[in-house]
């Protein structure tokens, strides 16, 4: 990897799910989770963009195909709060929403109005 030049890896600019319905996956992510909108593609997709310049994108493919997506960690400042919050508005979470300690962060596991699984997470203070 080059370090230091004009071809090394940055960072992550955007992720992104497929989903099977726009408008509905739009509502989940931006009513039910209070993401910022910030790009509508009308009934193609949508991004949502925090305040750090990240963003989290939806998208349904032209051929209608869908997979379900995994591995977004949405970073909360208080796990148990925030699964608690969000099983009121109607989120699903494996295990009930019991949060998994691990030795460097705590992670909720969560599904999207799609099937997309993706997870809450707080890093452990250093």
């Amino acid at each position: 990897m080059a370090i230091g030049t004009k071809t090394e890896i940055e960072g992550i600019d955007v992720t992104t799910y497929l989903v099977k319905d726009v408008d509905r996956a739009t509502k989940f992510w931006r009513d039910t989770m209070g993401l910022p909108l910030t790009m509508d593609y009308q009934g193609s997709g949508a991004e949502f963009t925090f305040s750090d310049g990240t963003t989290f994108a939806i998208y349904k493919l032209r051929d209608g195909s869908w997979h379900p997506g995994s591995g977004v960690m949405f970073r909360v400042p208080d796990i148990r709060e925030a699964v608690e919050f969000y099983k009121g508005k109607g989120v699903g979470f494996e295990d009930g929403g019991d949060v998994m300690d691990t030795p460097m962060c705590f992670m909720a596991f969560g599904q999207d109005s799609e099937g997309n699984n993706f997870m809450l997470h707080q890093r452990k203070q250093a």
